[in-house]
């Protein structure tokens, strides 16, 4: 193999999750693999209820990756597995700890009930639970254990949680899955059957702003405290520029998530990284 081909995990990244994949690049060299291995085993985790046809399944699936674990943090040898083995390199390099994948995991049961988040603040624990959780590790994996960068860490996975989960509402109403938090729906009014029917209406997109602009209150809190976050937190934190412009889009769209130019990639996303990068910010 070539001295510069991605690993596959690295791959993996690149393909499933283009924007995390362009913030490693501004992570110093010897860290990036083990952010790609991060990465990579969110990707496998995440994916668990689109490949089971019943909550019993993905349960299973979860626990393989728990066995995997706990192999890990034994210190002895792991499973034969193109994420697991540079996982187990990069726990083991960088100091990573058992209870933050409990956490991601025990989040991600979650997906598997196709029940909405009863309220705002169920939403908020499962995108603290996941993608929170995903950026503390980021941290430690480019040693910055400061208590700003971990507070800005949280704001940030949990805006990216929110945006993402607003971006992906058509990709969840095909599959009959809610995130959207149930009391908004039926204060609101949204009927059910016709988010599953892809159709919009003033309801939801009233919901889409709320939720769209809680996400902004959570970057705005990221920022609070920037001046105290270091240089070396930003490939971490660096989503945060490119929430703002899925945010900004969707705005554009009048929030309704059923329109095409909300799940488009981001233009130019590199050239944004690189500019915030370049004035330390996020």
């Amino acid at each position: 193999m070539p001295s510069n081909a991605l690993s596959y995990c690295a791959q993996e990244v690149r393909t499933r999750d283009r924007d995390r994949f362009l913030a490693c690049l501004f992570a110093p060299a010897e860290r990036r693999e083990a952010l790609f291995a991060l990465y990579a085993f969110n990707l496998e985790v995440a994916k668990t209820a689109e490949l089971v046809s019943e909550p019993t399944l993905g349960q299973i699936r979860l626990q393989w990756w728990r066995e995997a674990l706990d192999q890990i943090y034994l210190g002895g040898p792991v499973r034969e597995h193109q994420v697991v083995e540079p996982l187990a390199a990069a726990i083991r390099d960088r100091g990573l700890e058992r209870a933050a994948f409990e956490r991601l995991l025990e989040a991600r049961e979650a997906d598997l009930d196709p029940a909405a988040p009863s309220d705002l603040a169920a939403l908020e624990r499962y995108a603290e639970g996941t993608s929170a959780t995903l950026q503390r590790l980021a941290l430690t994996v480019l040693g910055c254990e400061g208590e700003a960068a971990q507070a800005a860490a949280r704001h940030v996975g949990v805006a990216w949680a929110l945006t993402g989960l607003l971006r992906a509402v058509p990709f969840h109403a095909r599959q009959k899955r809610l995130y959207l938090p149930e009391d908004h729906l039926a204060v609101t009014g949204v009927k059910i059957a016709e988010l599953f029917e892809l159709q919009s209406s003033d309801a939801l997109t009233g919901v889409v702003m709320r939720l769209a602009k809680r996400a902004r209150e959570h970057l705005a809190e990221a920022r609070h405290r920037h001046r105290e976050v270091s240089r070396e937190a930003l490939p971490a934190l660096l989503p945060a520029r490119l929430a703002d412009g899925y945010l900004t889009r969707l705005e554009r769209s009048g929030f309704d998530p059923f329109d095409s130019r909300v799940q488009m990639a981001l233009p130019n996303r590199a050239l944004r990284l690189w500019w915030a990068a370049a004035r330390n910010r996020y």
